[in-house]
């Protein structure tokens, strides 16, 4: 998705401009009330667990609660929005979510909310949020133009940080005045407005599948490409070595304003205030900032921002302090994830996108549920403070490892679609189902050119397993000291066919062309399928 030239994906575009899209103005403007509405109901039932026992570990429950399921779901959604039609999903999970925000007003309303019914309704809740997030991740390159992507990620952080500013404000002065119930009725009505939004968008173009995938295989394809991908693994290590102990400011902040500052939900609300315009804020300066700053500056920066709100949290009882500490805290946030975000985004082909992005929710949810535990229990164990600064030293350890492990340069390599290996010149057409395929690819290169030739191999081997290869292997015969043959297996014939069609890209045809320029003559290509799949069977008892 991004051309070796500098393209428009790199030129930086205002903030504002994916929302000159009518399509993605309306849906944004909707998910941003659902975003209200989900942060309106995390106050609520955080509040309705502060004063049980063992109120750390239940409080910061809710925020484990909530993202387990993406944790469990997100790859399986992801293969769900890959294969079937994304628009339709999406309406349909958030009828789900509206009826599960609906049972949580009522149960509430009616006194029938105990702890652990309230947890597991948070993790339904969870659950449709699962379904819904690498749905729409990969719906929004369908809707903005390419150079508006980063922006439309900043956009996304936006909506959510805007939301956390109003959503625990509004919580807290509804909680202070009518109680949790009707808080949880206006989160089932946001997400009715999103289903609504979704329901009246028309896309313009849909997705073909020429062989759908089935479930499980589109399952392993889109495990195989992330395991064998150099640059999403980087980029899922970036945000896991940020998110793990940012998660312990989220999900210990209301017994911070309980306990350390003595305010009640109003207070909380406020202090969730704080850390959303701070993060709206960081978006807004994001697309200025990073035409000055590079990715990596920018994580730097922004870890060393969060590591001192960290400190500030756990060891001040001013609030004013506390209010002006979370401030940059939020634009850090917002400036970590947006990133990450969007070379995700811009990095994943077409085809694997909402797979790639489960993935990348996984680890982020992950991330999220497993600090949040962890913190909550430090904090039942050794108290709030210690919670805090032991946070705050392995943020900073964190913030260093960008030194070793950078964010990836997108701006260079051709990720578009690119349809290049010659026609199959086959006697007969296998059925997709049919598989294992092996495939051998033999070679003819000068013994001078045999290390150069090898480490372009290497770049081959990255496409092939990436696209579908289970196995892959170089050999040469001992018989000769000029050719190699490559060995690959692919787990059907269709599969196969999707690595024809438009799974490699530029990048890739790039690799192929230096082994190419390496080897003699073109090579020598066979598909060899299980025997019983020919088209000619003999059975060894017909004339007996």
């Amino acid at each position: 998705m991004v051309t070796a030239a500098a393209g428009p994906a790199d030129r930086p575009a205002s903030a504002w401009a994916p929302l000159r899209t009518a399509a993605y103005r309306n849906l944004w403007l909707a998910l941003l009330a659902a975003n209200v509405g989900t942060w309106m109901q995390t106050v609520g039932a955080q509040w309705l667990l502060i004063h049980e026992a063992n109120a750390s570990t239940l409080v910061a429950l809710v925020q484990t609660a909530s993202l387990l399921p993406v944790l469990l779901l997100a790859l399986p959604a992801g293969v769900l929005a890959d294969s079937f039609d994304r628009r339709h999903l999406l309406i349909s999970v958030q009828l789900f979510l509206v009826a599960v925000a609906a049972v949580l007003a009522v149960l509430t309303l009616t006194d029938r909310m105990p702890p652990a019914l309230l947890l597991t309704l948070t993790f339904a809740f969870g659950v449709g949020q699962a379904l819904t997030l690498p749905a729409w991740a990969a719906v929004i390159p369908e809707l903005v133009p390419q150079e508006h992507l980063r922006s439309a990620s900043a956009l996304g952080s936006i909506s959510v940080n805007a939301a956390r500013a109003v959503g625990p404000a509004l919580a807290g002065v509804l909680i202070a005045r009518t109680g949790v119930a009707p808080v949880f009725a206006l989160n089932a009505v946001a997400f009715g407005i999103f289903a609504y939004a979704l329901w009246r968008w028309r896309p313009g173009n849909t997705r073909a599948v020429e062989v759908p995938e089935r479930f499980t295989a589109a399952l392993r394809a889109g495990s195989r490409f992330v395991r064998h991908s150099p640059t999403v693994r980087r980029l899922l290590r970036r945000s896991m070595v940020f998110v793990v102990p940012a998660s312990s400011l989220w999900a210990l902040l209301p017994l911070v304003a309980d306990r350390r500052l003595g305010l009640g939900s109003g207070g909380y609300g406020l202090l969730l205030a704080a850390l959303g315009i701070g993060a709206v804020g960081g978006g807004f300066l994001l697309s200025v900032v990073r035409t000055r700053l590079s990715a990596n500056h920018l994580l730097l920066i922004a870890g060393a921002l969060f590591t001192i709100a960290l400190t500030v949290v756990g060891t001040v009882r001013v609030v004013p302090l506390v209010l002006v500490a979370l401030l940059p805290a939020g634009m850090a946030w917002v400036t970590v994830l947006a990133n990450i975000n969007a070379e995700m985004q811009l990095f994943l082909p077409s085809w694997v996108r909402a797979r790639g992005l489960a993935v990348y929710q996984i680890f982020f949810a992950g991330g999220q549920a497993a600090g949040a535990l962890v913190w909550g229990l430090v904090a039942d164990l050794g108290g709030l403070v210690l919670a805090y600064l032991a946070a705050a030293a392995v943020m900073l350890i964190g913030t260093v490892t960008s030194r070793l492990w950078p964010l990836p340069d997108l701006r260079t390599g051709n990720r578009e679609p690119a349809v290049y290996w010659p026609q199959l010149n086959l006697v007969y057409e296998p059925d997709p189902g049919v598989g294992p395929v092996l495939v051998t690819v033999q070679y003819t290169v000068r013994p001078e050119r045999t290390q150069a030739f090898l480490t372009a191999m290497d770049m081959v081997r990255g496409a092939r397993q990436r696209t579908g290869a289970m196995r892959w292997g170089l050999f040469r015969p001992a018989e000769t000291a000029d050719r190699f043959v490559e060995v690959y297996l692919v787990p059907s014939w269709g599969e196969h066919l999707r690595q024809h069609g438009g799974r490699l890209t530029g990048e890739d045809r790039a690799a192929e062309r230096r082994v190419q320029d390496l080897t003699e003559g073109a090579p020598e290509i066979l598909h060899l399928v299980p025997a019983a799949a020919g088209p000619t069977m003999t059975d060894d008892r017909e004339g007996v």
